[in-house]
């Protein structure tokens, strides 16, 4: 299915259902008084993050979503049933925006969270609500009120523990083929990958993490060039950045190191927070150089970054080195792990 990653949907909150003007009639009952009842409430809608959701594929054909209005109130003080919520599923990783206000609405990332979108309208009150000592027949009531209607904006931002960084080319697509059950297209030509693609890698029971392969990053995707914005912004949501780099071009002239620096521009450019991140550096198709030159090949290229973080050698392709990688990494991510739940230890227990 293809990748979308942007939506535009509209959500329509349920109306409150008028109040009842209503007199008793009975037999043998003259001047039974008023007996209108409230109407009931209008369905409100949440979106409700579903781990088996994974694109916002499907708003591209329902774009409108109606929560049920509240019925009227009726005589014998009878209230009007309220209106069904409407609960609509959305990925992980969905973030809301009011398209009129740019306003961030909220942010969906764990299971079942409920995120309210549009209130649903209240009811309106039946003339019993208005009988008094002196008022004994009152004729008022009120209406129900409008439900909320708002023009949304989703965005999807892809949740993994590591991204994949790098030019195209670099061996995102088949590194992630190769430690995972992933099957992102393969081919010798630049941008082959066109979303995002999400693997998880398992190094052995009960342990395993979440890699995300993002689309190849040029020079000036920061200002939207290439695939730009569309899928740069998606890196924030890792804990770690692999940047990979082609240590053996085809193309004479090209440099790996300039090839790093591309990429640190940009993503210095989008967001210094994202230029901050655990960036490890990984020289991939190592394969290719002659066993004589692979060590001094690349230690040249560290020494010319003056690079101070974890380097890894590897071939994707023929998964040299790839297995020491995926273990190195979910050392980390565990302890991150560990660290964040630290963390929130102590907020849950002044609950």
């Amino acid at each position: 299915m293809k990748f979308v990653d942007e939506a535009s949907i509209r959500v329509e909150a349920g109306k409150g259902g008028n109040g009842c003007l209503g007199f008793r009639r009975e037999k043998y009952i003259p001047r039974g008084g008023p007996d209108g009842g409230d109407g009931g409430d209008g369905g409100t809608i949440y979106l409700v993050g579903d781990v088996n959701q994974n694109t916002l594929a499907d708003f591209r054909f329902t774009r409108r979503f109606k929560a049920e209005n509240g019925q009227q109130g009726m005589g014998k003080n009878c209230t009007g049933k309220s209106g069904d919520d409407l609960h609509v599923k959305v990925p992980l990783g969905t973030q809301v925006f009011d398209e009129d206000t740019e306003e961030l609405i909220g942010d969906i990332t764990h299971e079942g969270q409920m995120l309210l979108v549009a209130r649903g309208g209240i009811h309106g009150l039946g003339n019993t609500r208005f009988k008094s000592s002196t008022n004994r027949a009152p004729r008022q009531t009120t209406p129900g009120t409008p439900g909320e209607q708002r023009q949304l904006r989703l965005e999807l931002k892809v949740i993994a523990d590591v991204g994949l960084l790098g030019l195209p080319n670099a061996g995102k697509s088949t590194l992630i083929r190769s430690v995972s059950s992933a099957k992102p297209k393969v081919a010798d030509y630049p941008f082959t990958t066109l979303h995002p693609n999400l693997g998880v890698v398992s190094v052995e029971a009960h342990r395993s993490f979440v890699m995300a392969d993002i689309p190849g990053i040029i020079e000036g995707a920061a200002e939207g060039a290439g695939l730009g914005l569309q899928f740069l912004k998606h890196v924030s949501r890792t804990r770690l950045l692999l940047h990979l780099v082609d240590v053996a071009p085809l193309d004479e002239g090209v440099d790996p190191v300039e090839d790093v620096r591309v990429i640190e521009r940009e993503l210095e450019n989008y967001s210094d927070a994202l230029a901050r991140y655990d960036r490890w550096l990984v020289l991939n198709k190592v394969d290719l150089l002659p066993e004589e030159e692979r060590e001094q090949r690349c230690q040249a290229i560290v020494t010319a970054l003056g690079w101070q973080g974890p380097v890894f050698l590897i071939s994707a392709m023929k998964q040299e080195g790839t297995r020491e990688l995926c273990f190195r990494i979910m050392e980390v991510i565990e302890q991150q792990r560990a660290a964040n739940t630290d963390e929130e230890e102590p907020e849950s227990d002044n609950e």
